[in-house]
């Protein structure tokens, strides 16, 4: 082996730039984020050949003194933290200290800075090692950072870059990833001296909303919901989007963490549960949200590119995460807007005390066998009243208040049901109903499996979890932070109808299962419990596989196609839809219920025209 030596600062600086910068945007990523940290309100990126030549951030921030501009080109020079009490509750993006170092190690790059207080601007440079001396500049207030001939010094590096657009694709990413962080942020991109986005600056809800939009497509500003929940020391706001809005690839999720873009294991395992009951097979929710909590409980000093934060209370964060979002999802209730200056979620109630009392004369004015149905000219013509057949009442539940099965002339506006009032039944599968804003069309099954899905489920909550005995205890071979679960947890575990004692070091043993899982796999259950109990400190895998069994039985017991279904009926069914919580899509995150507005009937007629 050779002799042990100490590396030289050239050496050294390269390394750290292999550990931050892997690409021209993890460049813009360090650059951008000092800006953002220095107070910029305006933000301008220029890129050359997908940042291999030229990577240029100019921004209005308040800029280095003239003093300070060779320390900020040294390595681990910082003004974002002096102690480790500051590096515990770090609140800025940037604090290493070590990313214009590291850049200026391979590249050539150059800065030119003005204070408030300075007369002009001044300009340093970096050759290799070599930090020239400050020289007087032209410039306004702020800082512009010029990064040249990127990994030139390295040669071995440049030949890991991709294509010019692949890598201004990532550059692209990353500045949609920020402006989405800082809405009330100028951002400006170019490439090859040709804008690309112009984002202004979003200071009012309506306004994030449409920068949103504009980064994500409209499809997601029309099709989500607005998050906003304070709990235990923490707030999560944002934007999450409806479960018949998924996508096929997970690459619309932006989680930020105190306004810094992260990937973390314990939040996606949260969103994923909170989605588990909606979404389809494959199927990725899309959502943007941000997590605010006190900086002493997250530690963001865990990953060189801080792309990655360790929660001290991760469980605490899961379950607040897990909670907010499941019962966000849970109130997207068929009939209710996705949004209306922000979201407002339907609830039960859904007619007012004057509505009701309306219903209730109009219908005690008519014969018993006549109600009035309203149709599409406006025109209500008296049909014959059918009696519900006892078995479609029984898959129903309580059969609705006769109320809810009538249409009357004078009700409008906010007064009529989001799902409105049953016209027809259209090739025995979907349902025709008018509301205030048009045409509703009912997928009569799907709905009627989440309304009967959703029942079992409250069912199952009241009457508690019931469990039997096996017939011979059943030892299953497990981790030994497994079977250390298994006995921490054992009370917790019982009280939903599992029994499972350690018995060995690595073993442990199940003696009692929930009735309803009498044909499930005990061993494998056990495996999975324990194994979610050891990693997140609770499980959920019980209940999947219970609400697993109960959406099978909702499939078979919901009613089938081409049946014929009456007025009342189906009346009675877009009632229960819009007082059933995740009522929009059924049990396999397929929707239920689609609307065509008036405007959307003219423009199919050509009408106006």
């Amino acid at each position: 082996m050779p002799p042990i030596r100490p590396l030289s600062p050239e050496l050294v600086n390269q390394i750290a730039a292999g550990e931050v910068i892997e690409r021209p945007a993890s460049v813009v990523k360090e650059l951008v984020e000092n800006s953002l940290d220095a107070g910029a309100t305006k933000i301008e990126i220029d890129i050359a050949q997908g940042g291999a030549r030229l990577i240029r951030v100019r921004d209005d921030g308040s800029g280095i003194p003239r003093d300070e501009l060779p320390l900020a080109l040294s390595a681990h020079a910082t003004s974002k933290i002096a102690s480790f009490e500051d590096l515990a509750r770090v609140a800025s993006m940037g604090f290493r200290g070590e990313a214009l170092a590291s850049i200026a190690s391979v590249s050539r790059l150059s800065v030119v800075s003005r204070t408030q207080d300075d007369a002009h601007a001044w300009r340093i440079e970096v050759h290799g090692a070599d930090i020239g001396p400050p020289q007087p500049a032209s410039g306004a207030r702020g800082s512009t950072v010029e990064v040249h001939d990127l990994f030139h010094a390295v040669p071995a590096r440049r030949k890991f870059l991709r294509a010019e657009r692949t890598e201004f694709g990532h550059i692209d990413e990353l500045v949609k990833s920020l402006a989405l962080a800082r809405p009330a942020v100028d951002f400006r991109l170019g490439h090859n001296g040709k804008p690309v986005r112009l984002l202004k600056p979003a200071r009012d809800a309506d306004a994030r909303l449409e920068r949103a939009a504009e980064l994500l497509g409209s499809n997601f500003a029309g099709n989500c919901l607005h998050v906003d929940h304070a709990a235990a020391g923490m707030e999560l706001h944002g934007w999450v989007g409806l479960p018949t809005a998924s996508r096929a690839q997970s690459d619309q999720q932006y989680f930020y963490v105190n306004g810094r873009l992260v990937r973390d294991r314990v939040v996606a395992h949260a969103v994923k549960q909170a989605y588990a009951d909606v979404l389809f097979h494959g199927r990725h929710p899309a959502f943007v949200l941000f997590l605010q909590l006190d900086p002493q409980g997250v530690d963001v000093n865990v990953h060189p590119a801080k792309s990655e934060v360790r929660f001290r209370e991760a469980r605490l964060v899961h379950d607040f995460l897990f909670r907010t979002l499941h019962e966000a999802i849970a109130q997207t209730r068929a009939g209710a807007p996705a949004r209306d200056d922000g979201v407002v979620f339907f609830r039960a109630g859904d007619l007012s005390a004057q509505a009701r009392a309306k219903l209730a004369q109009a219908e005690a004015a008519l014969p018993d066998s006549l109600e009035p149905r309203r149709g599409f000219s406006g025109q209500h013509a008296l049909a014959v009243r059918e009696p519900v057949p006892d078995a479609y009442a029984a898959l129903l539940g309580a059969a609705a208040p006769a109320s809810a099965a009538t249409v009357l002339p004078d009700l409008r506006g906010d007064e009529t049901p989001p799902l409105g009032y049953a016209l027809a039944q259209l090739a025995g599968i979907y349902i025709l109903a008018e509301n205030a804003q048009g045409l509703v069309l009912v997928d009569m099954h799907a709905a009627h499996e989440r309304v009967t899905y959703e029942k079992l489920k409250s069912a199952c909550v009241r009457e508690g979890m019931q469990s039997q005995s096996l017939l011979v205890p059943l030892p299953v071979a497990v981790s030994e932070a497994e079977a250390a679960a298994a006995e921490e947890h054992a009370d917790a575990l019982a009280a939903i109808g599992l029994e499972i004692g350690r018995s060995g070091p690595r073993q442990a043993t199940v003696r009692r299962i929930p009735a309803l899982l009498e044909r499930a796999d005990a061993a494998q259950l056990a495996r999975d419990v324990l194994g979610e109990l050891a990693q997140h400190g609770h499980s959920r895998r019980l209940q999947e596989l219970q609400n697993e069994l109960l959406a099978t039985m909702a499939c078979h017991g919901a009613v089938r196609a081409h049946r014929r279904l009456t007025i009342p009926e189906m009346n009675a069914l877009l009632r229960e839809m819009e007082n059933t919580e995740r009522s929009g899509q059924c049990n396999h995150g397929r929707p239920t219920w689609t609307q065509l507005g008036i405007a959307e009937l003219d423009k199919l007629f050509l009408r106006g025209r």
